[in-house]
């Protein structure tokens, strides 16, 4: 199967590199700092934006000091291990043109700058939940992605592991490739379902990319 493409946008955590150790370890530890370790174990967490999931889980006025009291532990977490490459991603992303990719994430740039440190990643377009208003399963990130890229929308291609972000891709008129790093196959709902980044290859062709399944 060839995919082709204008643009690549990758989610990041789950997809690029995995740091879903550090995340549980981080949030269970916030949500006994804030006594809510029983409403928290009924929160669909991953793929999520923060302030959603804070708001979810608390009053409004304690909102703001609960996010960056997360934030803080997610950083402060990324030296102890609390991020990894995920297999394929140094490759495929090496085979790029900065200008035909953006990493479009969940996380708060601060979070996101921190982890893609960590693993050498630099991208030169990034959109994260601090640039948009409504996050995944809404297309709004996505389609923020494909106009910093000055690419349509129905040219780009998205990678993610999670349920929501496939569901903001789609929503944006996207191709759709999911990973089955977080998430089993049969939960996802996507135009092309592969373990991770190290099944595909990728061809540059004059202002395009051909994504190739591997043999």
């Amino acid at each position: 199967m060839k995919i082709r493409a204008q643009a690549l946008l990758f989610d990041n955590d789950g997809t690029l590199v995995s740091s879903l150790d550090s995340v549980d370890r981080c949030w269970a530890g916030w949500a006994e700092e804030y006594g809510i370790t029983e409403e928290f174990g009924r929160v669909e967490l991953h793929g999520r934006p923060a302030v959603e999931i804070v708001a979810e889980l608390l009053p409004a006025d304690v909102v703001p000091q609960a996010l960056a009291r997360i934030e803080t532990l997610e950083v402060e977490d990324v030296p102890n291990g609390g991020v990894h490459l995920l297999p394929g991603t140094k490759e495929l992303l090496g085979s790029l043109p900065a200008d035909r990719w953006a990493v479009v994430t969940s996380a708060t740039r601060r979070l996101a700058e921190a982890r893609l440190d960590a693993v050498g990643i630099l991208p030169k377009t990034m959109v994260t939940a601090d640039d948009i208003r409504r996050g995944k399963p809404d297309p709004e990130p996505y389609l923020l992605a494909a106009r910093e890229l000055g690419v349509d929308p129905a040219r780009c291609v998205v990678f993610e592991d999670a349920p929501a972000g496939l569901a903001a891709g789609r929503a944006a008129g996207m191709t759709t490739v999911a990973l089955t790093t977080t998430h089993q196959a049969h939960e996802l709902d996507a135009d092309l379902v592969v373990p991770d980044l190290s099944a595909l290859s990728a061809l540059v062709r004059g202002g395009g990319v051909e994504i190739s399944v591997r043999v």
